[in-house]
């Protein structure tokens, strides 16, 4: 009887987790956000221009805003998400063990840390590359007269294993000075702990842009490594993987068909363009086969913006970073920005 009453409540359980997880385009991540309320994204400790705290304390960026338009893709608020910093040691396993539901850090999307890690990258959406930055007073430059100088690197990151590869490959030598995070390498480069700083290349900008006397220092033209950066999730939920992806396909297109959060409302009310209509919802149920309300790409563009607007408002040549597009421009001005189509 006692066995019968145990298994009869797990089934009813079992049928109710199932009903949920079906309303919710049977994604288990996308049911706990809903039951927790908010969206847990892991980000930098502190990246100005991708991830960093005002002086109000409130988390401003570009990943900042990839976590803000998945939230409203979600809630229909880009306010309902709770920011974990994470350093590059902790990041992947705060994924796996859920404490964040989505990780948006500057994370290069390599081979290992996708198959051997499991982790699950949704896209590009900055395609960086490493570079170094010396005091101007050095007297350098070019990386290849770098041999013998001392180098603050981050550890655990692929920025590390480059280095590594740029002098041997060059016959050069030189002493790494390890740190665990973006800031303690402004602080140990500035203090003159390393003659040299490397890591990506919009890192670089952005940290010399922090400095008192920028035009001190200076970024050498080499490049020496591909970092295609991504916002990922832990693998096993295709289906949270789908709705992170297609809110960063949702920003991409909206660019490049001229979807606006000035002028996503007006363009919701239908046009003469049947791509705008199903990513906007005025045709279709894209949202509902993702779990999701059918205007959910709609609130995106509105209350976050589309992918250029993001860009230069957090990162682009008006602000400090003062990053210009090159390889992040749309694939239709040459550059690498591509989404799959709305249909």
């Amino acid at each position: 009887m006692k066995k019968s009453v145990f298994f009869s409540a797990l089934t009813v359980a079992g049928l109710v987790a199932g009903s949920a997880m079906a309303q919710d385009g049977g994604s288990p991540t996308l049911a706990l956000v809903k039951d927790h309320g908010a969206l847990k994204c892991g980000v930098n400790t502190g990246t100005p221009g991708f991830a960093a705290p005002d002086a109000n304390g409130v988390w401003k960026g570009f990943d900042v805003d990839f976590c803000r338009a998945v939230a409203t893709a979600v809630f229909g608020d880009p306010e309902k998400v709770e920011y974990t910093p994470l350093s590059s040691a902790v990041r992947f396993t705060a994924l796996a063990s859920g404490e964040i539901d989505l990780l948006a850090r500057n994370t290069t999307w390599t081979f290992t840390r996708d198959v051997d890690l499991k982790n699950t990258f949704i896209g590009v959406n900055y395609y960086d590359g490493q570079g170094f930055m010396v005091p101007k007073d050095l007297g350098v430059s070019s990386a290849k007269e770098l041999s013998g100088a001392t180098v603050c690197i981050e550890t655990g990151t692929t920025t590390e294993l480059n280095l590594a590869d740029y002098f041997r490959v060059n016959g050069m030598d030189y002493e790494p000075v390890p740190v665990d995070s973006f800031t303690e390498a402004q602080t140990q480069f500035l203090a003159g702990a390393c003659d040299v700083y490397t890591t990506d290349a919009s890192a670089l900008a952005s940290s010399r842009s922090s400095f008192e006397t920028p035009d001190a220092y200076v970024v050498l033209p080499e490049i020496i490594s591909k970092e295609p950066l991504g916002p990922l999730v832990r693998h096993g939920d295709s289906a949270w993987g789908d709705i992170v992806r297609w809110t960063l396909n949702a920003m991409i297109s909206a660019e490049e068909l001229g979807v606006t959060s000035a002028n996503a409302a007006e363009l919701a009310k239908g046009t003469e363009n049947p791509e705008i209509n199903r990513l906007l919802g005025s045709e279709g149920e894209l949202g509902g086969m993702l779990g999701l309300e059918n205007d959910w790409a709609l609130n995106v563009i509105s209350q976050v913006g589309n992918y250029g607007e993001a860009f230069e408002r957090n990162i682009g040549e008006s602000t400090p970073i003062g990053l210009a597009r090159g390889l992040n421009a749309q694939w239709t001005n040459g550059g690498l920005i591509y989404s799959p189509p709305f249909r």
